[in-house]
């Protein structure tokens, strides 16, 4: 009952910043616990952050910890991410995902995806 689609993403020299946006569709979004996951070349899909949809409660991947911030704004039907600090290795398809169920850290558990963006980070 909800699209998504990303936005934000693109190249960015290493210690540089990005603020990833997912824009959702419907009404029901706020209704959502929000998560972003991300993808490398040849590797599995992997959990970034995540927010709940009542308490704004959040939850981060050890390797974004401190670096990243999650963050809806539900009246805008929007997501963020906010990147920081970037490496190398956050060079991947981020891609945002609505679900039902908190906390969530894996991609099954979520019901809904946006196409993905793609963030490169260059050293």
């Amino acid at each position: 009952q909800v699209q998504l689609v990303e936005s934000g993403g693109g190249l960015v020299q290493a210690g540089g910043s990005l603020r990833l946006s997912c824009a959702a569709s419907g009404r029901t979004f706020s209704r959502y616990h929000m998560g972003w996951f991300r993808q490398a070349p040849g590797k599995e899909r992997e959990f970034v952050a995540a927010i709940s949809w009542r308490s704004g409660s959040t939850s981060y991947a050890d390797s974004v910890k401190g670096r990243f911030t999650i963050s809806r704004d539900n009246a805008k039907n929007t997501l963020y991410l906010q990147m920081n600090s970037l490496k190398p290795e956050d060079t991947a398809v981020y891609y945002c995902a609505a679900g039902s169920k908190w906390p969530a850290r894996r991609p099954y558990e979520y019901d809904y995806w946006g196409p993905g963006n793609q963030v490169t980070v260059s050293s």
